[in-house]
């Protein structure tokens, strides 16, 4: 028997802050509680001993009821036997009617384990979320390839899903809540895990590079054509201080590192300014930049399917543009 409860996972990243999909499942909570007799939204923080007083400003001003928080020594470091465990132990007791839980790696890892386990459905890599009519979540993700959009129905309790970080905003206001702290201590010590972690190294590319978070994104595809493309890509995104993203076909070419893939199955971005080089549009990658502020497209093909997705449109050679844009720019 489920209640009315929305719960989204509070995921604490390597660096100990609140990964931003959090505060975009927020607000998309509270849209939904609307469509639940106004549910209760609440976060489960599974993290290491000390850890709560850090955001506790964050959970409140973002109107979240309850808190349920499971602390231990060993949650140091991401665990999936562990968190799952301590995840498992919360959700049985509490029963929630609907599970949200951001589409990070480890959110990946997590929500598979946490759904088999409850016998339950898992609708992966979502980008829009509804109530239906009956009172079910509706959760929308693509399909075949990128080129369907299905819309899946979860029959058995809790329903849930996974939402790929950038695709809800965060609220764009404070809402204060009185939040309720329930601190759980979770029993570990019968349970064995299978993987321990011996060292951690930071991707230095996705370090530098921060698609996630860059306000201006330049972005090239298959009609970059080769090195000497992406290197005359890179030198105008400096001049601007913008990142450099890429198609999947860009990276399937090998002139990208996967971190730089922008699209269904690379990264959702949503910059104020998206400068697409190259790049056919199709919906796999519109997919992963339709939330861009402003798109300027610059095509050899004034056919190509990106100008339909573009506010201003160039058509002509990147190879010849992309040099004189710099020039102009750093006169």
């Amino acid at each position: 028997m489920s209640n009315k409860t929305i719960l989204l996972y509070a995921e604490v990243t390597k660096e100990n802050y609140l990964h931003t999909v959090l505060f975009e499942l927020a607000n998309k909570a509270h849209e939904l509680a609307k469509s639940l007799d106004n549910a209760t939204i609440a976060a489960l923080l599974i993290t290491k001993p000390g850890m709560l007083n850090e955001f506790k400003e964050a959970f409140e001003n973002n109107g979240f009821d309850k808190v349920y928080i499971a602390e231990h020594e060993k949650f140091s470091n991401y665990s999936t036997e562990l968190y799952s465990k301590a995840a498992l132990d919360i959700i049985k007791e509490i029963q929630p009617e609907i599970i949200l839980i951001g589409a990070t790696t480890q959110g990946r890892d997590l929500a598979p384990r946490i759904s088999s386990s409850l016998h339950t459905g898992l609708t992966a890599d979502c980008i829009e979320l509804e109530i239906n009519e009956k009172g079910m979540l509706a959760a929308t993700r693509p399909t075949f390839g990128g080129k369907l959009m299905a819309t899946i129905l979860c029959k058995n309790k809790p329903q849930m899903a996974t939402v790929r970080p950038k695709v809800f905003k965060p609220l764009n206001e404070i809402l204060k809540k009185n939040t309720e702290y329930i601190l759980k201590t979770p029993d570990l010590s019968n349970l064995k895990t299978n993987v321990e972690l011996i060292k951690f190294t930071k991707n230095l590319t996705s370090c530098i590079n921060e698609l996630d978070s860059a306000e201006i994104i330049v972005a090239g595809g298959k009609g970059m054509k080769n090195e000497e493309g992406f290197r005359l890509l890179k030198e105008f995104a400096n001049t601007i201080g913008a990142a450099v993203g890429a198609s999947r076909g860009a990276v399937d070419m090998g002139l990208a590192a996967h971190e730089m893939q922008i699209g269904q199955t690379g990264k959702t971005v949503t910059p104020k300014l998206y400068i697409a080089c190259g790049i056919s549009g199709a919906i796999q990658h519109i997919v992963g930049m339709d939330g861009s502020d402003k798109v300027i497209a610059i095509n050899s093909d004034k056919n190509a399917p990106i100008f339909e997705n573009s506010d201003y449109g160039i058509v002509g050679d990147a190879f010849e543009i992309l040099p004189q844009l710099t020039k102009m720019l750093i006169k």
